[in-house]
């Protein structure tokens, strides 16, 4: 049997991982860290390592020393993942018998086709259509899911939901299931057994608290037919759905209408934006949580490069409070203009922009740009504007969120680990 050796820190996407290698007949072993990594290296010699690069306790390029240094690991394919790759650090990795490098997010299917080039096995996974998401919006759960049931997005699933969960310290987990841009089936009924069993389990939910937003006929008859689904509601209309899983806890629901009509046009009328992106939306809602420990947070987003786009310096310190002493990289720009000059003239690389939309030159030219040029860096909107159309429009245009000002530190940082932790 092959032996695949995982080295990352993202528990997310090595758990899932090892789950689908296991089922293709594959032993996995995991290294927690570099350190780890090397003594399990050395000890089992594997068929071939998988490496994240951003480790912590000496990094990848030690790993690859080490490799190295031993006739019986010398020879070991590598398989390196990361957010980033400068020209010479891929020449660097030359002469370690890198095989692949593949950067963030991960596209699973790649990456298990050149696994089974490597090994010389067949690895199958589902590559069907399916989009299947999940984000936090204080309180909600929002599970998004368009296009189809992909089994192995499922999976996946069950460990975001995991994460999500840890890192917003959900005790009472409250759930939108919104399905958009799909007509199901007799013949998906299995694959949407496995959603719903994957959520309820995962989450360890009671039915009451979950709401299933959607159109589809198929759906709402699979629910009335199975007892075990029994004070799960399906709803068209997500105002219903909020207020029966919030049960009177916002008091003022006027307030929110618009960002409601927001999602309900965008699941309910399958409008996607140019990078199928999620829903991040805020409600009033919001409860005491637990504070994040500092190093869970250094750790998890650790070497980020993140660029501020504002002309005010108000966000901008606001990020270099949220971001202080993380090892994060953060560049500011007061002017969309000079954010593209660093990239295309200076050979700048971002993991995650944030935008104020009140900009003198129009944020939605810049969201424009970067459409335009295919940069296809996630996007943070901060800003005082609640109206609906620019939010909906902002939406449409790809952001990843749209965090209404004031906003804390700690929501920042949540909001930055969400975004970076579960893009698999």
């Amino acid at each position: 049997m092959k032996n695949i050796l995982i080295i990352d820190e993202s528990s997310l996407f090595k758990d899932y991982l090892k789950l689908k290698l296991e089922e293709n007949g594959l032993d996995v072993s995991i290294g927690i860290n570099a350190v780890d990594g090397i003594t399990k290296m050395k000890n089992i010699v594997p068929d071939l390592i998988i490496m994240d690069t951003n480790l912590s306790r000496q990094g990848y390029m030690e790993v690859l020393r080490q490799k190295k240094t031993s006739p019986n690991t010398i020879n070991i394919p590598v398989i390196l993942l990361t957010q980033r790759m400068a020209q010479s650090e891929l020449i660097e990795t030359i002469p370690y018998k890198v095989k692949q490098v593949f950067t963030k997010p991960l596209k699973i299917d790649m990456l298990f086709r050149t696994l089974s080039q490597l090994l010389g096995l067949p690895l199958t996974i589902d590559e069907s259509p399916g989009i299947i998401d999940v984000h936090i919006n204080d309180n909600i759960m929002l599970i998004e899911v368009a296009q189809g049931l992909n089994n192995d997005k499922i999976d996946l699933l069950r460990f975001k939901i995991t994460e999500l969960i840890k890192l917003y310290d959900i005790r009472i987990p409250k759930i939108i299931i919104m399905i958009s841009d799909i007509s199901l089936s007799f013949s998906d009924s299995h694959n949407l057994r496995k959603l719903l069993e994957t959520v309820i389990k995962t989450a360890k939910v009671k039915n009451r608290n979950i709401r299933i937003l959607t159109n589809d006929a198929f759906t709402r008859q699979f629910i009335i037919n199975h007892a075990e689904f029994a004070n799960i509601e399906v709803e068209s209309n997500l105002k219903n759905a909020i207020d029966g899983l919030l049960n009177g806890v916002i008091t003022d629901f006027a307030s929110e209408n618009s960002k409601i009509e927001i999602i309900q046009e965008k699941i309910l009328s399958g409008t996607r934006g140019l990078n199928n992106e999620a829903l991040h939306m805020k409600f009033d809602t919001d409860s005491e949580k637990t504070p994040l420990a500092w190093e869970e947070i250094k750790n998890s987003i650790r070497n980020l490069h993140i660029a501020s786009i504002d002309e005010n310096t108000e966000m901008q310190e606001l990020l270099e409070t949220s971001f202080y002493d993380l090892d994060v990289e953060l560049k500011t720009y007061k002017k969309g203009v000079d954010f593209f000059a660093a990239i295309e003239k200076h050979g700048e690389e971002f993991d995650l922009v944030f935008l104020n939309m009140q900009m003198e030159n129009d944020g939605f030219q810049i969201l424009t740009t970067l459409n335009r040029k295919s940069l296809n860096i996630p996007v943070i909107v901060i800003s005082t504007i609640t109206n609906r159309d620019i939010m909906l429009r902002a939406y449409k245009m790809g952001i990843k969120s749209y965090l209404v000002k004031p906003i804390k530190p700690e929501d920042i940082q949540r909001k930055a680990m969400e975004i970076y932790q579960t893009q698999y």
